[in-house]
């Protein structure tokens, strides 16, 4: 059983909230200095390029002292550019350029929020660090445990689990027992200015800009053959850093003389010939995989060794999907889902729970097709 830490702080207690300038973190802020905390805020800058008009970060730091102001506490501001360009963002470029599909949200909770962000609360004294965030930390038996939020919609685990485990005993997130609503409320009601500020979309270094025109800025494409599942040549793609499975825009084949007038989707990067297969048909059975290997798993719950079920999500907002894990000796993880999972992606993160308990994950290394699964699991 898992008890949810308490909000009581200790004599004295000082929490550095970080506060991104939206309502989310606002009112973490807010209910931290309610319970009796000594809250101060922390603006981190991660993301510094004079001619980009898209990221909106001058814009939620105002916000952020805003926030600061109505509250009346401090809002320390620190740039942790050269590291998000070192460790989030060097990475995301490479595994774009290696034709897989990262997901830098994750690495970015890992190495900045509660990297060097929660190492700068160590420095102003503070015994805690918060965020806006929408999952649970609680008590267990084993240890700390990170639990589902409150709010299915918008629980946040997916995005956490690479957080060493250790570092969730001095981390504090508020919001995990509320819903989004009341989250708004609780702002409006305080007279916080960012009570209706819509939420952010995306990566902040890619803002609402098309994916292609930002990553191009960085990569250069090698144009290569767009080929349908028998061979038969159908366009040329601009480089395969430009897409990912599943995709169905962007491609730019249109209709072919002797194929149905149908959606074309990416089913396969083909790095070792530069070659983009596209198939028609959402649950083309090129785009359904029965089980995958993971890398390396990080595990937010004592290892395990043996064989179990669990449900897992390959994607963020997915539904939960019952599978079952088989730990390899090297620390991977082999998967095997009980129901065939679509468009699942090399570079991407799984995730697994049990209940709402978030166990932990891993990059998604290779995908089985559902013959291939099924053949392993027997």
């Amino acid at each position: 059983m898992s008890t949810p830490l308490p909000f009581a702080p200790s004599p004295g207690g000082r929490v550095i909230v970080g506060l991104s300038g939206g309502v989310d973190s606002a009112v973490a802020a807010l209910l931290l200095q309610q319970a009796g905390w000594e809250v101060q805020g922390l603006f981190m800058s991660n993301w510094e390029e004079d001619d980009d008009a898209y990221c909106t970060a001058a814009q939620d730091y105002q916000d952020a002292r805003a926030v600061a102001g109505v509250l009346g506490i401090p809002l320390h501001k620190a740039s942790f550019a050269r590291e998000y360009r070192e460790r989030v963002f060097g990475h995301f470029l490479s595994e774009h350029a290696a034709g897989r599909t990262p997901n830098p949200d994750v690495l970015c909770n890992r190495e900045i929020k509660f990297g060097v962000g929660l190492t700068w609360a160590r420095r102003l004294g503070a015994t805690h660090f918060a965020t806006g965030h929408y999952a649970r930390i609680a008590a267990a038996p084993d240890g700390t445990a990170l639990l589902k939020a409150r709010d299915a919609a918008k629980d946040q685990c997916y995005f956490l689990h690479a957080v060493p485990r250790e570092e969730f005993s001095r981390v504090l997130m508020p919001l995990g027992e509320l819903v989004k609503a009341e989250v708004r409320e609780r702002a409006r009601h305080a007279g916080l200015p960012v009570f209706d500020k819509p939420d952010s979309t995306g990566i902040c270094f890619i803002g609402e800009r098309p994916f292609r025109e930002f990553l191009a800025r960085f990569l250069k494409g090698v144009p290569g053959p767009i080929e349908s599942a028998d061979g038969e040549r159908l366009g040329t793609h601009e480089g395969l850093a430009f897409h990912t499975l599943g995709q169905r825009t962007g491609l730019n084949i249109g209709g072919r003389s002797g194929r149905p007038e149908q959606p074309w989707y990416v089913a396969v990067k083909d790095a070792s010939r530069n070659t983009l297969v596209v198939v028609q048909g959402h649950d083309h059975r090129l785009l359904s995989s029965a089980g995958l290997t993971s890398g390396p798993w990080h595990w937010l719950v004592p290892p395990r060794r043996q064989p179990f079920a669990a449900s897992v999500k390959v994607r963020y907002r997915q539904a939960d999907q019952p599978a079952r894990l088989v730990p390899a000796a090297d620390g991977t993880v082999r998967v095997i889902f009980e129901q065939p999972q679509r468009a699942v992606t090399p570079g991407q993160y799984i995730v697994a729970y049990e209940a709402e308990r978030c166990l932990g994950g891993a990059v998604i290394e290779a995908v089985d097709t559902a013959a291939g699964a099924a053949a392993a699991a027997a």
